[in-house]
Order: C-alpha cells, then sequence, then structure tokens
C-alpha cells in the first residue's frame, strides 16, 4: 500500500549557513557599526544581542531574510523573551523540531474531515500516512499544504 510520512525537521547545516551570512551582513551594514551585536549559533537555538531592543528586530528581519535564502521555513523559529543583562539585550530563537502530540492531532483531523480513504497513524515526531490509491495520498499531500498550520512540514518516504 502507498505511504509516505509527514515530518517536520530544519537542516542545521542551512540554518548555519544563514547565520554566518546575517553575521557576514551585520558587519557590512552602516546603522551596525562600533555596535556591540551579535548573531550567535547554540545547539538547536539562535541567540541574537545587541544594545537596544529595536535592532534586535532589525537584526531578526536580516536573519528571516537568509533563512528564506537558505530554503529554511521560517516558522520553525520559536522567538524567547527578550533578556536585558546590563548594557546587552538577548533574545533567544528556537528552532522546532518535530511534530508534536497536539500539532499531530490536528493534522490527524484534518485528514479525516476531509472525507479521503486514508489513514494516519502518528509515530513519535512524525506522522504516516497509508491509502490505497496514489492520488487519495497526493490529495493529502495538497490538503496539508494548503492549512494554516504554525510549523514547517516536510512529505518524506514516499512509497507505492
Amino acid at each position: 500500500m502507498p505511504s509516505f510520512d509527514v515530518i517536520s525537521e530544519v537542516d542545521f547545516q542551512e540554518v548555519r549557513n544563514a547565520v554566518d551570512q546575517a553575521t557576514r551582513e551585520l558587519e557590512k551594514r552602516f546603522d551596525f557599526k562600533g555596535i556591540d551585536a551579535a548573531f550567535e549559533l547554540e545547539e538547536e537555538a539562535i541567540l541574537i544581542s545587541a544594545p537596544e531592543e529595536f535592532q534586535i528586530t532589525q537584526m531578526e528581519d536580516i536573519l528571516r531574510e537568509k533563512l528564506i535564502k537558505r530554503s529554511v521555513d521560517t516558522q520553525a523559529l520559536e522567538p524567547g523573551d527578550t533578556e536585558g543583562a546590563g548594557k546587552v539585550k538577548r533574545r533567544r530563537y528556537s528552532l522546532r523540531q518535530g511534530i508534536d502530540r497536539d500539532n499531530a492531532k490536528l493534522i490527524t483531523k484534518l485528514i479525516k474531515d476531509a472525507k479521503l480513504k486514508v489513514q494516519s497513524q502518528i509515530n513519535g515526531e512524525k506522522l504516516r500516512v497509508t491509502g490505497k490509491k496514489r492520488d487519495d495520498l497526493q490529495d493529502v499531500i495538497q490538503l496539508l499544504r494548503g492549512a494554516e498550520l504554525k510549523i514547517p512540514l516536510q512529505f518524506d518516504n514516499f512509497r507505492d
């Protein structure tokens, strides 16, 4: 029976490249000359630090632009609170990996409400969709691409 997996993953190599490009642009920008502002890539997070909060917002725009150019979905960024420590303000953006239980249930409900002849099964941080016809599976992919979900989705392991 044909099947595919619905996953939500981020390519960390592309994220690293985007952070490096954003750092290079930050060094070249006139409005950030002589300012102690930086992007730091941590385990599964990006730390932005700058003297003022509006500069953090500008840096976030730079980062999002670079991530989009590297084909990384910006919905994977989850902003944290802005912390102030002395003269430096920091904001941590964690990168979402995997489909959590609530989103998996929401996706399953969307598929069932569409009345397509497929079954969906939650397997840890991914969702397996199986059906008798390949066309039904492609309809599910189109349905999920058109849905307004707050997580990036990829479709993997398509088998006939």
